[in-house]
């Protein structure tokens, strides 16, 4: 079932789960034993993201640099149909420029369409490591809103090749990212705003968000959108804070602000297992908030880690 259709026929707000492939080499047992405990909740959906290759250079003996593929997550569209097969469950595969040029993308999702998976997050991408700024695949995206494009193109029949007749149609559900505190590439909140709505007009069904820590800035958000006529479901996106680094690594690599609150709380903590019960408390208040605010879904990212992501959703479940 696709997501807005999940949205549409809830009576309450739903609760679903993000997580990540593990790394090359190793077994889907960690998404198995991560799930199995969230699975008693319910969740109308599952996302799963996909990571480019990132490269280290090594110099050779002969001089010249070799690269090499470093911290490779293959196997995001694999772990969606294993996900659909054991848990009879929905998933959202991640959809990336980054590593992708048209055609590979045409064919993921054709692959995705016969495997009967409806519902993808479209995203940009992050830079990685080796990149100032982010580059895209050669004959690929630079942007979502072209990806989002060629997903609603083939929902269309529109395929790269214009001499394919009575093409068949895709029915992607199409899910785009929102930010609270704005895009760290955006000009202002007012530009970011503005290339969202180029993503709504464009095809695209809902919003989830990036993570925040402070509720206000998502009912601000939802309120900016309404205003500029972006009246898709806006699912707002928590991740508990689980160590003190975080800190530094989650305002550094998401470029969002931790309240003063929550920071004084951590900074008291004798141990990162402190850390992660004011991570959790802090997250039921959160999702208390967003459930009397009216937020549809509340999307959790677990990272690979569910026991504390299991103790916020059981007092709501």
């Amino acid at each position: 079932m696709k997501v807005i259709k999940h949205l549409e026929n809830a009576k309450q707000t739903l609760f679903s789960f993000e997580i990540l492939p593990p790394l090359k080499g190793k077994s889907i047992d960690s998404i198995y034993n991560s799930l199995d405990p969230l699975m008693e909740y319910n969740p109308p959906f599952i996302d799963v993201t996909y990571h480019r290759e990132e490269y280290v250079y090594k110099n050779r003996k002969d001089g010249l640099l070799e690269r090499i593929s470093v911290r490779k997550r293959p196997g995001t569209v694999g772990i969606c149909a294993a996900i659909m097969n054991k848990y009879n469950v929905d998933t959202v595969p991640h959809i990336i420029c980054g590593g992708f040029n048209k055609e590979e993308t045409e064919n993921a999702l054709i692959d995705l369409d016969f495997l009967g998976i409806d519902n993808v997050l479209v995203l940009r991408g992050d830079p990685i490591k080796s990149e100032t700024y982010f580059t895209g695949e050669e004959g690929g995206h630079k942007f979502a809103s072209g990806l989002l494009k060629q997903v609603d193109g083939m929902n269309n029949g529109v395929y790269l090749d214009e001499e394919l007749k009575n093409s068949a149609k895709t029915d992607f559900c199409i899910g785009v990212a929102g930010y609270p505190e704005k895009h760290f590439e955006a000009a202002n909140m007012r530009s970011d705003i503005h290339f969202l709505k180029k993503k709504v007009e464009a095809g695209a069904d809902y919003i989830v968000t990036q993570m925040f820590f402070d509720n206000q800035k998502y009912y601000d958000f939802v309120k900016l959108c309404r205003e500029n006529d972006i009246n898709i479901p806006i699912i707002p996106g928590l991740k508990p804070m689980s160590t003190e680094k975080q800190l530094t690594l989650l305002p550094q690599r998401f470029h969002l602000n931790v309240p003063n609150e929550l920071v004084d709380e951590v900074l008291k903590c004798k141990s990162n297992e402190d850390v992660r019960q004011v991570g959790v408390e802090w997250a039921i208040n959160q999702t208390k908030e967003l459930i009397d605010f009216g937020a549809p879904c509340i999307h959790f990212y677990t990272m690979g880690k569910s026991d504390n992501v299991q103790k916020i959703v059981g007092n709501f479940v």
